[in-house]
């Protein structure tokens, strides 16, 4: 199965992302857009995996989730890889919620590294994508929305207290997102 290491969002900062999206789509760039229910804090994709390694990556999450204490989440900014003005993967930042999300990826990280999955050779962006363009249509655009658009910050701080290994089922209609385990932190 294909799989990934995430944090998962409440449904107010999914809707505040939304409404991000909503914004930006007046742009008319060849952006594609990521559904509202499958925008996450990604820690680690891991690819794909069998049933034996599973198991082992349910215990390692365990693990590190009992190294963890509960932290809150804010969203903050605004942005695009590699740069607002070549934007591949827009993305929205964290306020809270940083400096944890740093540790708990690092911490996945080596543990799975342990497991035999590759360390990552970027240092960790902690981001939301909420978006890949697509071709360079009306990017000029895009990009004044991006440079001028202030964030609405309806969305309340989350606590986060759990990571959450995903299985990704890919199809036609794009990923649906299952949870496979969530390890808690203590």
């Amino acid at each position: 199965m294909r799989a990934f290491i995430a944090i998962e969002l409440s449904e107010e900062i999914r809707e505040a992302l939304a409404q991000i999206q909503s914004h930006l789509k007046y742009s008319g760039a060849d952006v594609k857009w990521v559904e509202k229910q499958n925008i996450h804090l990604t820690l680690k994709f891991l690819g794909e995996i069998d049933e034996k390694k599973c198991e082992k990556i349910k215990s390692a999450l365990d693990k590190i989730a009992g190294s963890m204490h509960p932290f809150e989440l804010t969203i903050k900014e605004i942005g695009a890889f590699p740069k607002i003005d070549y934007p591949r993967v827009i993305w929205v930042g964290l306020d809270k919620g940083v400096a944890e999300s740093l540790v708990l990826a690092e911490k996945v990280d080596e543990e799975m590294s342990k497991l035999g999955f590759e360390k990552e050779s970027r240092p960790f962006t902690a981001h939301l994508t909420i978006g890949r363009v697509r071709s360079p249509q009306n990017k000029e655009a895009l990009k004044s929305k991006l440079t001028t658009y202030n964030l609405p910050l309806t969305a309340k701080a989350q606590l986060i207290s759990s990571i959450i290994l995903f299985q990704s089922k890919l199809s036609p209609k794009g990923p649906t997102y299952i949870n496979i385990h969530e390890a808690k932190f203590s």
